[in-house]
């Protein structure tokens, strides 16, 4: 049977309005631009943004005609060859997607050899004569940072134009600063025998951010384990980051991060030392407030991508069942010891070495209980000896309403968001508590008597008082 063969093209104009809803965000779109400055052996990465032109200069390799052109082209690579160790990319389109993503007009210079050359991609002229022409502009020398790629031995400079909003805005720059400084913190701190990247925006150095606040003494790092999954390993390292009464306000801020502790829990996934995809648990645990210090750190290589099921923009990702397997196990381990700045400090409720103000009172067989105030309390033993019935009843009345309406959503809610703002105990100064002292000294106490009030939390943070 004979086969008929027809040449059906694409509509450019309508192609092209697809590959710029992929759904970049800036700081991602332009992570990508740094893969491949990376990927080309830069050492200084040189970004600015103003005006609505968005720029990009590299130290790295270089590019001479056929490679600039080979480069301009969409799905320039095999997504399943083999890649050198250092190459972030995968698919070939990155450069170009992203660049889609945010604007109209892509603009490529490279030096190589001490030859300079051009090409740009001009969607609104692509879609007017509905096919893929790839235009040599004149007049580069007007566009920022040109002269430094001059003065350059090698590198590229990207140029992005006619964007569909602001991206040269204050906001827009800082997210990118600190989406910059995470993804490519390793490459900034020069870690695991690389050399140490400089990233600037507009003049400002940008500062790496190790998520796991290694650096501090009451950071728990758990074993690492290695899983092998083919011919190729993966390693995994868990870390408990510090409570946050072991840290400022401002570190505690800091690396709770934009999304904020319980949304930063769970899997930092690095492909060649960047991450690519963190905060998520891939539906294997649920995010909770217990384990949100636990973050666990996967360094994979870039052959293993298809165990991952890596996007194009290379900000999601899905590990294969045999992975998730070995993950729940990981899980299992790192949360129970996740769990126990919290539990820890949570037991100190039911410790019977001393008098709390607090309890917790069981109320049925099925585990239901709430909170109560301790009326075993030498301070509530010593009021009730002292008040009139009827005064009596009605202060109990009143303990009985605080216990009934003690505000946990609100006391939750604020713990889960600015811990470190809550100055609870500041309610019973110092002061409060010396003269406390001196009314008890001056009832002539027993040693016994006094014994027994310094097992109350007010005296157990300050038995000095009594002496």
């Amino acid at each position: 049977m004979n086969k008929i063969e027809e040449i059906v093209n694409p509509n450019v104009s309508n192609f092209i309005k697809s590959i710029r809803d992929i759904g970049y965000s800036f700081e991602v779109a332009v992570a990508d631009l740094l893969d491949n400055s990376i990927s080309a052996n830069a050492t200084s990465i040189i970004i600015f943004s103003i005006n609505n032109i968005f720029c990009l200069l590299d130290n790295g390799d270089g590019m001479d005609e056929l490679e600039l052109k080979e480069s301009m082209r969409l799905a320039t690579k095999d997504p399943e060859a083999d890649r050198l160790k250092n190459d972030l990319g995968r698919f070939g389109l990155g450069l170009k997607t992203a660049s889609f993503s945010q604007c109209k007009k892509l603009t490529v210079i490279s030096k190589k050899y001490s030859e300079i050359n051009a090409r740009q991609w001009d969607l609104d002229y692509i879609s007017k004569i509905n096919k893929w022409a790839l235009i040599t502009p004149g007049g580069i020398n007007v566009f920022p940072l040109f002269k430094d790629l001059e003065k350059l031995e090698n590198g590229t400079l990207v140029i992005w134009e006619e964007f569909d909003g602001n991206t040269s805005n204050t906001e827009n720059l800082d997210s990118l600063r600190k989406h910059l400084s995470l993804v490519f913190h390793r490459f900034l701190e020069g870690a695991d025998s690389f050399k140490k990247l400089k990233i600037s925006i507009n003049d400002n150095p940008v500062k790496p951010f190790n998520p796991f606040n290694v650096n501090h003494a009451a950071t728990q790092e758990i074993s690492s384990e290695k899983i092998m999954i083919g011919e190729n390993f993966i390693r995994i390292t868990p870390y408990i980051l510090p409570h946050h009464s072991k840290l400022s306000s401002q570190e505690y801020e800091q690396y709770a991060t934009e999304d904020g502790y319980i949304k930063s829990q769970g899997f930092y996934l690095y492909r060649e030392n960047r991450i690519l995809i963190y905060g998520t648990w891939w539906g294997l645990h649920r995010a909770t407030d217990a384990h949100k210090l636990v973050r666990i750190k996967i360094d994979i290589p870039n052959s293993m991508d298809k165990h991952w099921g890596i996007d194009i923009k290379k900000s999601s990702a899905r590990p294969s069942s045999a992975i998730k397997k070995e993950l729940k196990k990981i899980i299992e381990i790192a949360t129970k010891k996740g769990s126990k700045p919290f539990t820890g400090r949570g037991n100190k409720i039911i410790d019977k070495s001393i008098d709390r103000f607090w309890d917790i009172k069981s109320i049925s067989d099925d585990g239901e209980f709430r909170f109560g105030i301790n009326k075993g309390h030498p301070l509530y033993v010593e009021l009730s000896n002292k008040v009139i019935k009827d005064k009596m009843k009605l202060m109990n009345l009143f303990l009985d309403g605080l216990e009934a309406y003690l505000p946990l959503d609100a006391i939750q809610a604020k713990l889960q968001t600015n811990p470190k703002q809550i100055k609870q105990e500041s309610a019973l100064s110092r002061e409060d508590i010396l003269e406390l002292a001196n009314t008890l000294k001056m009832s002539g106490l027993s040693q016994i008597e006094i014994d027994k009030w310094l097992k109350t939390e007010i005296f157990s943070e300050h038995k000095d008082i009594f002496k």
